[in-house]
């Protein structure tokens, strides 16, 4: 299964997609493999934030998830990913092995300073985690309820 944590920096995708990945482990004793996009540009050396940056970056992930997914693991993803249409693409190939988790809030955080003009929040299909008045732990068990784990 890929797990698929999309919205804006600073609204809690990093922190609640490991505290997911460790329940996960914790629960099934598998290994479970975390793609955080700031380690993932670190990694790919891919600085370029323009629309074409963001799609190589995002497209990266998504190679790079499905194929730790066809190794059999479990895949969680932090990446801001603004581009509907390539998320939902990437939910079309992988089908009912991807599940995408909107986090967002209508509070300012720190990193608001890093939002990305264009994103564009998803419109079917995905569990909606708004960060605004849960805890990180709060929010973790409301995705755990919503996706049955």
């Amino acid at each position: 299964m890929v797990y698929w944590f999309t919205g804006q920096p600073g609204h809690g995708k990093t922190v609640l997609s490991t505290m997911l990945k460790e329940y996960i482990e914790s629960e099934t004793k598998k290994t479970v493999i975390h793609i955080d996009g700031d380690d993932l540009r670190e990694i790919y050396q891919n600085k370029d934030y323009s629309k074409e940056g963001r799609i190589k970056n995002i497209t990266f992930a998504q190679h790079l998830a499905q194929f730790c997914h066809l190794k059999g693991f479990d895949v969680v993803v932090s990446l801001v990913a603004p581009y509907r249409e390539v998320r939902e693409s990437f939910k079309q190939l992988m089908g009912m092995n991807m599940v995408e988790l909107y986090v967002h809030t209508t509070e300012p955080r720190e990193r608001d300073h890093f939002h990305s003009k264009d994103y564009e929040a998803p419109i079917e299909s995905f569990v909606d985690v708004d960060t605004t008045d849960d805890s990180p732990e709060s929010s973790l068990v409301y995705i755990i309820n919503e996706l049955g784990l």
